[in-house]
C-alpha cells in the first residue's frame, strides 16, 4: 500500500493572536502606552478637546492635555514566536462607555492604567472587569510630578483583591509597557492552571 506524505510538519505554525483591553480614566495614558509598544502604526481615534467639554471632562492633573479617545486605541505587539497581542484602548469618559461592551468581546484579559494623582477615575474601570469576570492587573503609571505610594498603599486605596496583581510603570517607554502586558498574560494563565509563560520575543 502506498502512503500519500503529509507535508504539514513543514507548514509554518501560526501565532496565537490574543486580544487585550487598555483601560482607565481619562488622561492616564493609555494611548501613550498602546502607541509605545505597538510594532505597527497605532489606530487612534483621537479628538480635540472643545469648549463643549468644559464641565464635563476633569481636567485636573491633566491640564495639558488637548485630545481625547472617543471610541478605541489599537496597536499590535508579538511577545513570541507564537504568541501575538491585539491591544484596544477604551475610552476613558463616561459619555463612551457604551463602546466597552463590545470592545470586551473575546477580550482575554486587560490593563488597568492608574494615576495617582486621580486614583478614584480607575474605580469604574476596575468595577468592570470585576463584574465581567475578565481578569485583570493595575499599572500604575508613574508622572514626574505625582506623589509617590507604594503599591500596597494603591491597592488598599483601590481595594483590590490580593490575587490582583499591581506594579509601576512607565507608559512612554516600550520596555516599562511591554513588562505590563507580559505580566497581565502570567496572570491570566496562572489564574487557568497553566504553568508555562510567555517568554519575550
Amino acid at each position: 500500500m502506498d502512503y500519500v506524505h503529509s507535508d504539514r510538519e513543514d507548514r509554518p505554525i501560526l501565532p496565537t493572536a490574543i486580544k487585550i483591553l487598555v483601560a482607565g480614566g481619562f488622561g492616564v495614558g493609555k494611548t501613550t502606552l498602546v502607541g509605545a509598544v505597538s510594532e505597527t502604526k497605532p489606530l487612534r481615534t483621537e479628538e480635540l478637546l472643545t469648549e463643549q467639554g468644559v464641565g464635563v471632562d476633569d481636567l485636573s492633573g491633566v491640564e495639558t492635555k488637548s485630545t481625547t479617545t472617543v471610541a478605541m486605541d489599537f496597536g499590535r505587539i508579538t511577545i513570541s514566536d507564537d504568541l501575538v497581542l491585539y491591544l484596544f484602548g477604551t475610552p476613558g469618559q463616561d459619555r463612551f462607555w457604551f463602546v466597552w461592551d463590545e470592545l470586551a468581546l473575546g477580550a482575554l484579559g486587560a490593563v488597568v492604567l492608574a494615576d495617582t494623582r486621580r486614583l478614584a477615575d480607575c474605580f469604574p474601570s476596575v468595577d468592570y472587569f470585576e463584574r465581567a469576570k475578565l481578569p485583570f492587573i493595575v499599572a500604575v503609571n508613574c508622572f514626574h510630578d505625582a506623589k509617590r505610594y507604594s503599591l500596597d498603599e494603591v491597592r488598599v486605596a483601590l481595594d483590590l483583591d490580593p490575587a490582583i496583581p499591581i506594579m509601576l510603570c512607565d507608559a512612554r517607554e516600550k520596555e516599562s509597557s511591554k513588562d505590563v502586558l507580559i505580566r497581565l498574560l502570567q496572570h491570566v494563565m496562572k489564574g487557568r492552571g497553566l504553568t508555562r509563560e510567555p517568554q519575550p520575543a
